[in-house]
């Protein structure tokens, strides 16, 4: 096979692999781990998660499938691979299946021809000729990989979690383990079937995706859901942390920073529907707030036209959740004052708080209302394509432009630190509007450090907790604030239907919030000092230089 440019062709690659479909997801992460395969002397390294979109394409004759190949191209963050399967394969009595696969860059905009030179890109010319390629359909999937050494020999074990799509819509799903030998004897791939095998919950699979897809397309029953049915869509999987590394490109860094905290948000969704637990609410409207402050952090790398509805769509429940846990905030705070008051005191400030419990339950019936609607659902669907998707919507990089956490994450987090300590020559006279700012402050600064927390490494977590500090005590003199200034607002419009008593209980619960406004404005100075002394300033350099 020659190419046409007279470039030399890219070497070819034989795939060997063991595939099983996955009835019980379980059962799949469980063979993820090493530990539960028994004594096969297996080790392995850590589980690494990638996202990927691969859209199958032909001629509109279908030249490619007639000469015996499935050609794809995988969008990653990395740029555009395509890959030229052949459909013919051998199976070994192992069932372990062998074929040929083609590979080479390529331009998921741009023909064939003006491709980068590869073998994959010489065969798609061969038999399409000038034809246009046209897309079959489309396969997100969610991998999980690990590479496994047994003896000399390293495998590669995957689960991937796949869904099928055509047009715009979702068609089905599936779950696959496959296991690709990287190098070495191929009997081992024989010991790992021996294993698998006997998982009740696994079952051999001879088809490629290609196929299986086609089939459910196709509608039939003995792959999956079919068009008819409702899709089951890989799910999110609420982990320890973000798992941000210093060689991510900074959009697949906000990818997984986002992708993070909407497992999270999801995760809390039924508590806060159901009331049962205030807390809920707290840490789904805190997993909101941070998928918008990475938005603000990562977003500059993102198409601005094709991610505003996800930025929009954040902002509307952020505010429902807002309203809510604000007034959560006031009641508790209110119920802590009264607790060691005088009974005839309690019972005069329950006109201020029945007022406030009612506005909590409006606040909240207008919550469920907005996770009820369908306005919601569809933008959920579309932010969870989003965020599993590598490469979606990514703004191009120039060859030398920075791209990488490590290139910019330094400049990001001094230029907030900046911002932070721009308020040190005010801060002795600063009123509470402008701490409120300073406040504002350190929360950037807080997130562009525990956005890539992990990419720091461990000594940027006594950072944190000093920001953090600084952050919850000028929170602390805000709700007090805030309480103070609505609870001035209730005594001036209810002041004809109250008795001098309420009159005077809840005026004296002003004049405690106000005292308390005051006195944590005054005693800032200890965690300032945290945030803006030379010992912070040597640490955050180091974590920085560490990059």
């Amino acid at each position: 096979m020659t190419d046409p440019t007279g470039s030399p062709p890219a070497e070819r690659h034989q795939e060997i692999e063991l595939k099983y479909r996955v009835s019980d997801l379980a059962a799949g992460e469980r063979l993820l781990d090493v530990a539960a395969w028994g004594p096969l002397g297996a080790t392995g390294g850590r589980v690494r998660e990638t996202r990927m979109e691969d859209r199958y394409v032909d001629t509109p004759a279908g030249d490619l499938e007639r000469a015996g190949y499935a050609v794809r191209l995988r969008r990653g963050p990395n740029g555009t691979i395509v890959s030229a399967k052949s459909l013919a394969r051998t199976v070994a009595p192992d069932g372990a299946m062998t074929r040929e696969e083609l590979e080479g860059p390529a331009d998921p905009v741009a023909p064939a021809g003006e491709w980068p030179p590869s073998d994959a890109r010489s065969m798609v010319l061969e038999h399409a000729g000038d034809a246009a390629l046209v897309e079959r359909l489309t396969v997100r999937q969610r991998r999980r990989k690990r590479i496994v050494k047994i003896g000399t020999t390293r495998v590669e074990l995957s689960l991937d979690e796949v869904e099928v799509v055509a047009g715009d819509a979702v068609l089905g799903a599936f779950v696959e383990l496959e296991a690709e030998l990287v190098t070495g004897d191929e009997a081992a791939l024989g010991t790992l079937a021996a294993v698998f095998d006997a998982e009740p919950g696994l079952r051999r699979a001879s088809s490629s995706k290609l196929e299986t897809a086609m089939a459910i397309i196709a509608g039939d029953p003995s792959v999956g859901p079919s068009a008819t049915d409702t899709p089951t869509a890989p799910r999110l999987v609420v982990g320890k942390a973000p798992g941000v590394l210093p060689d991510d490109h900074v959009p697949e860094a906000g990818r997984k920073v986002m992708r993070f905290h909407l497992a999270r948000m999801l995760a809390y969704e039924a508590g806060a529907r159901s009331g049962e637990v205030m807390e809920d609410i707290h840490k789904m409207r805190v997993a909101t707030r941070r998928q918008r402050a990475a938005w603000r952090v990562f977003g500059g790398s993102f198409r601005p036209g094709r991610t505003k509805r996800y930025r929009d769509g954040l902002r509307e429940i952020a505010a429902r959740l807002g309203a809510v846990r604000d007034l959560d905030v006031l009641l508790e705070g209110a119920d802590l004052y009264r607790a060691d008051l005088p009974t005839t005191e309690q019972r005069a400030l329950e006109p201020l708080l029945s007022a406030w419990r009612g506005h909590r339950e409006d606040a909240r019936t207008l919550l469920i209302r907005e996770l009820d609607s369908r306005r919601y659902q569809r933008w959920l669907d579309d932010y969870l394509d989003f965020v599993r998707t590598d490469g979606a919507a990514v703004l191009p990089v120039g060859p030398v432009q920075p791209h990488r956490v490590r290139d910019t994450a330094p400049s990001r987090i001094w230029a907030a630190y900046e911002q932070v300590r721009g308020y040190e020559p005010v801060l002795r006279w600063a009123d509470v509007e402008t701490l409120h700012e300073l406040r504002i402050a350190g929360k950037w600064l807080r997130y562009s450090l525990e956005f890539v927390r992990e990419a720091l490494g461990a000594e940027a977590d006594p950072l944190i907790a000093r920001v953090t500090a600084l952050q919850d005590h000028l929170g602390l003199m805000n709700d007090a604030d805030v309480t103070a200034g609505m609870a001035r607002t209730f005594l001036v419009e209810h002041a004809g239907d109250l008795s001098p008593l309420e009159s005077a209980a809840i005026g004296r619960y002003l004049v405690d919030r106000e005292r308390e406004t005051m006195r944590l404005r005054r005693t800032v100075g200890p965690a300032w000092r945290g945030v803006a002394g030379v010992r912070f300033r040597r640490g955050l350099g180091r974590v920085v230089a560490g990059l």
